[in-house]
């Protein structure tokens, strides 16, 4: 349906406001809807465009949680990284139920929406003298199998030193003659995020929820009869003002969650720790599109070659961020550091900054533990009365992968503090196609994924606000090689008459869409793809 004007909401009330329309606050709102509660969602920015939008996408099968600390290579201990894990009861209970819920993540993903994931083959090299043997990787994906429902298999296997000389991908590895063997599995990724959060946007909207983006919120005060008063404004269009009632608040902002408790209350505790990933996306040969790789950085990191439509994605880095949420982007440092190590794996194929399509870095929103200077991976619901915001609560550590346990987890928090108002409804898992229209060209040459029709449906029914906001979170043909950057006025032409954009709109979308591609990808509206405008 087409965006509510602010006014709409001016003066409601409701049972609960959502904060963030990210993975989580998106679910978290579409499970409370279902449940019969009378639900705002709101943004500052697009739904899907914080963390959601640049993670690594992937929805893994959990065998990372089975090392101790996450990162065996880390470890200075002689002993066999399998007794460290289970010398230490805490940590492999931990580990265990992470990778359990990994596996069924994964098998709901799959099974509910097919069309929002990609099927691809993963390889692990296991080098003499390293951390892993093959019979630690084969317990490993035992304890999986054990862990998962059962329907999607890992399909591991093993290839020996000579067979992964002939390999397209693996022939290019690093020492040869040290291989002792590379596993393979059956991996999947998201194909991308973003549109994941608007199916469930879309999903709660149809239910009943209230949903409106680009709607920060500027105040945040509780009444004497127990309910949130909140001051709301409007993004696109600075001078509008609103305010609604509620009975209870969550905060699933993210990186953002404690600006926002601050609004409230100032003194309120740290609830985030903010880590930053950061990537590079490049084009390998041909014959290596559908293959990645899981290995490990030198300083014992995890480290991934993921196929990605045409391209391949090498990252992520992993550092504590202490900057401006709103300003992400690869450093040349980080840019530099992941051409290295993907060099240094790979060396066969001689990766240099003119290989780079494009760069991308988020901020993983982590539980904020004083005793952990990167905090702590660990989903966790805070009640905020401690921080004299009773009524209000909020979620850390949340993610795309596992979003619908977020939800779930918040809908349960809600359910024993207020009762909904309204009766229950049928949530839908499934993904919220374009209608078929088979005869609309595409927008872009050389990817047929996104239709000029699917433009025009977006912009009538998803709340766009801005060509960003259609070519990476609607219809995805932001995240090709170009970035679509040669199909911006052919897009924002295509939805004007809906959008209502005339000539000198259209030319400040085109020009704000090609700035945010150099500043936050390091893309020119010039470059070694011209020859496919």
């Amino acid at each position: 349906m087409p965006r509510l004007a602010l006014s709409g909401i001016d003066d409601r009330e409701f049972d609960v406001v959502v904060i963030g329309g990210g993975a989580v606050g998106a679910s978290a709102a579409q499970h409370l809807t279902a449940a019969g509660y009378d639900v705002l969602l709101v943004d500052k920015g697009d739904f899907g465009a914080g963390s959601s939008s640049r993670s690594g996408r992937m929805l893994h099968c959990g065998l990372r949680y089975l090392e101790p600390g996450e990162g065996l290579a880390q470890s200075t201990s002689r002993h066999s990284p399998i007794w460290q894990f289970l010398a230490d009861p805490a940590m492999a209970m931990k580990g265990l139920r992470r990778a359990r819920e990994a596996m069924h993540c994964r098998s709901e993903i799959v099974g509910t929406m097919p069309e929002r994931v990609r099927r691809k083959t993963y390889y692990m090299p296991l080098y003499k003298g390293g951390h892993y043997k093959p019979w630690h990787v084969n317990t490993a994906f035992r304890v999986l199998g054990w862990l998962g429902p059962g329907d999607l298999p890992l399909d591991n296997q093993w290839l020996s030193p000579a067979e992964a000389k002939a390999h397209p991908l693996l022939g290019y590895l690093r020492e040869p003659e040290k291989l002792r063997r590379v596993a393979s599995f059956r991996e999947y990724r998201f194909e991308w995020p973003e549109r994941i959060v608007m199916d469930v946007v879309l999903d709660a909207e149809r239910m009943g929820a209230t949903v409106r983006n680009y709607t920060p919120v500027l105040g945040m005060e509780r009444e004497a009869d127990g309910r949130w008063r909140i001051d709301l404004g409007d993004g696109a269009d600075g001078g509008a003002r609103a305010q609604v009632r509620t009975r209870l608040v969550i905060n699933a902002a993210g990186m953002w969650i404690d600006r926002v408790n601050r609004l409230a209350a100032p003194a309120a505790g740290r609830k985030i720790t903010g880590t930053k990933g950061a990537h590079i996306m490049v084009r390998l040969p041909p014959e290596c599109r559908t293959l990645g790789i899981i290995t490990e950085y030198r300083d014992g990191g995890p480290m991934y070659v993921y196929p990605w439509r045409d391209m391949h994605y090498v990252g992520p880095t992993d550092t504590l961020f202490t900057g401006d949420e709103d300003d992400l982007h690869a450093t040349g440092e980080e840019i530099d550091f992941l051409l290295d190590e993907v060099n240094h794996l790979l060396p066969g194929l001689g990766l240099g900054r003119d290989d780079i399509c494009f760069t991308w870095a988020g901020v993983r929103p982590q539980t904020h533990d004083p005793n952990s200077a990167m905090g702590e991976r660990g989903r966790v619901v805070h009640d905020l009365a401690a921080d004299g915001m009773p009524g209000a609560i909020a979620l850390s550590a949340g993610n795309i992968m596992t979003h619908r346990r977020s939800g779930a987890d918040l809908t349960a928090a809600v359910r024993g503090r207020i009762a909904p108002s309204g009766a229950p409804r049928a949530l839908s898992y499934a993904a919220k196609p374009f209608p078929d229209d088979e005869a609309s060209p595409a927008l872009l040459n050389h990817w047929p994924g996104a239709k000029l029709a699917h433009l025009r449906h977006a912009a009538a029914h998803e709340h766009p606000t801005s060509l960003a906001d259609l070519l990476f979170r609607r219809v995805g043909a932001g995240w090709t090689g170009t970035m679509a950057r040669e199909g911006a006025r052919k897009a924002a032409e295509t939805v004007a008459d809906i959008v209502g954009w005339d000539e000198a709109r259209i030319d400040r979308e085109v020009a704000d869409y090609h700035a945010l591609i150099a500043h936050l990808h390091g893309v020119t509206t010039a470059g070694h793809d011209a020859e496919r405008e």
